[in-house]
């Protein structure tokens, strides 16, 4: 050893430049990683509870949120500490674990166990029956996959929902079908017997027979036929040439021949009206605002009987490829903003949804607190501007200290239910902005000290911003899943922007964006504890307490059900 380290002496006495280009590049990448430490791109987590004196403020009295959290006997992070960003995001992706049954029973016991499946999976699908099928004539005409090895009545389900159908089948418990209508009669249940090839605790159909279910959370996401968006039933506008200004008449009327249409005529809409075929923009003539029941349009297709096409009085309105452009262009701010606006909100709270809205319907690139670079490269340009450029509409940010919040002139503040914004952000962090965390995530150790340190997180950033913030608008998530156009127009409001009509109708068509996660793909299982819901359950009475305490509206009422 002694002889080597000579040698090295030696060597780079000789060579003096080798040996400081060495040392430079060493005492670089220190640099680099201690300045990572001190910024991962993500805000800081409170640590440790606050005395009552400290969170008092003026005109908010301290709730006694913090104390709730000593109830959690999972390890907590310790004061001052960061979560790590991006950069230490774990990257497994371990496959998502089935429960498997052991049991090989007979024909009888397997359809007792799939019923018994069924009835867990009631509330993302609910089982129609079994049903007839025909290699030439499918009983459901969407999309299909097979897998011999690995199917599960979840999987097929799954999607499905991912791409909008209304129903899952699954056949000789290996085949998938998706599809809008059951094209086909009833069979005998105790046809459908095969084991799915994936679980054995599940039936998966049989020969020529399908176990279909239909989707009940597909509304969650679009339903689609095909490549187009089903948007609704709506009545005939009053000037029907001037709203839907391009029609066909089609005395072979299908959903198939409208859609390829006004896709043709590059309009993103296709409205089926009986045996003609019109097709234009969302506007103010014809919102699609109030949509009618949909028996009201149920009016079988000339060419296709399983079909509905409307009728001349009511419209079924589909939503095709073509994008509208009129709300598509963005750019930074002409001259430097006179107020700094922070669109704060918890972590899994929809604070990139918010601002994929903001951005489509002011024009304007919205900024951020930190720096994500898979966000950068999804469209979101001001992500790389510092945040105080003054060049983007607002500032994302996820901080709720009062140094930072004081930072701000104004601020949309987004509120989620916590028990789906705890999840979206365990997702967000273990899987990506649209993955999901790994099965051992959640059952191993990393889920009960993520609640425990962030769930009175969520209480806490709410009161910070109700607090110290100079002026704030309080927007639920849920409320602008609900009624988009409404809460959009408070929000453009409160950030000065004159945004027309009918720029915001064509948000509500593009609100979707590249940042959704399946509407059904979730656990099998709660994964919330006893004592966990009993803790959050105290931190949400504390924010309603709160928000009404200010005159505000509390939180809605699907927080409380748990």
């Amino acid at each position: 050893m002694a002889k080597l380290l000579l040698k090295l002496q030696r060597y780079f006495r000789r060579k003096p430049v080798r040996f400081f280009t060495l040392l430079a590049l060493y005492l670089a990448a220190g640099s680099l990683v201690f300045l990572h430490s001190g910024f991962s791109g993500e805000p800081t987590v409170p640590g440790s509870p606050r005395s009552p004196a400290a969170a008092e403020g003026p005109g908010l009295p301290y709730l006694g949120v913090m104390q709730l959290s000593r109830g959690f006997k999972a390890a907590t992070m310790p004061a001052g500490a960061r979560r790590h960003g991006a950069w230490f995001k774990s990257t497994s992706k371990e496959p998502s674990e089935r429960g498997k049954s052991r049991d090989n029973g007979g024909p009888r016991s397997r359809a007792l166990r799939g019923r018994s499946g069924r009835e867990k999976e009631e509330d993302r699908a609910r089982y129609i029956g079994c049903y007839e099928d025909n290699t030439r004539r499918r009983t459901l005409r969407g999309m299909s996959f097979f897998d011999y090895k690995k199917m599960t009545v979840f999987r097929c389900q799954d999607n499905c929902a991912e791409r909008g159908y209304l129903y899952a089948g699954l056949e000789f418990g290996a085949e998938c079908y998706c599809g809008h209508k059951i094209q086909a009669s009833n069979a005998s249940e105790s046809e459908c017997n095969m084991e799915c090839k994936g679980e054995r605790s599940n039936t998966c159909g049989g020969i020529n027979r399908l176990s279909i279910y239909r989707l009940e959370l597909a509304q969650e996401s679009a339903r689609r036929y095909g490549s187009a968006i089903f948007r609704g039933c709506f009545r005939r506008p009053e000037n029907v040439s001037i709203a839907l200004p391009a029609s066909q008449l089609m005395l072979n009327m299908s959903v198939d021949k409208c859609v390829d249409f006004c896709t043709e005529k590059e309009f993103p809409l296709a409205a089926l009206a009986g045996t003609t075929c019109r097709c234009g923009f969302p506007s103010t003539l014809f919102p699609l605002h109030e949509r009618e029941d949909e028996q009201l349009c149920a009016h079988k297709c000339a060419a296709e009987e399983f079909e509905s096409c409307g009728s001349d009085e009511f419209l079924l309105v589909y939503q095709t490829q073509v994008q509208d452009n009129r709300c598509m262009d963005r750019r930074f701010l002409p001259s430097r903003a006179k107020q700094l606006v922070a669109l704060a909100s918890f972590p899994g709270a929809g604070n990139t949804w918010a601002r994929h809205l903001i951005e489509l319907a002011t024009g304007f690139y919205t900024g951020s607190y930190y720096f994500d670079g898979s966000l950068y490269n999804k469209g979101f340009k001001g992500e790389r501007d510092h945040w105080r450029s003054g060049r983007t509409i607002c500032i994302k940010t996820h901080e709720s200290g009062q140094k930072e919040i004081e930072s701000f002139d104004s601020a949309i503040l987004l509120i989620r239910n916590p028990y789906k914004a705890l999840m979206a952000e365990f997702n967000r962090k273990y899987g990506g902005h649209i993955g999901f965390a790994a099965h051992a995530h959640w059952k191993g150790k990393e889920w009960p000290e993520f609640v425990a340190n962030y769930a009175p997180w969520w209480a806490t950033h709410t009161l910070d911003w109700l607090r110290y913030g100079k002026k704030v608008l309080v927007v639920h998530f849920e409320d602008l899943k609900r009624d988009l156009f409404v809460q959009l127009q408070r929000m453009v409001g409160l950030l000065g922007v004159t945004a027309c009509e009918d720029r915001l109708l064509c948000v509500e068509g593009q609100k979707d964006g590249n940042f959704k996660r399946s509407g059904l793909r979730k656990l099998e299982y709660d994964p919330y504890t006893a004592e966990m819901r009993k803790t959050i359950s105290g931190y949400i009475r504390t924010v309603d307490a709160a928000l009404k305490l200010r005159n505000l509206s509390g939180v809605p009422e699907d927080y409380y059900p748990r």
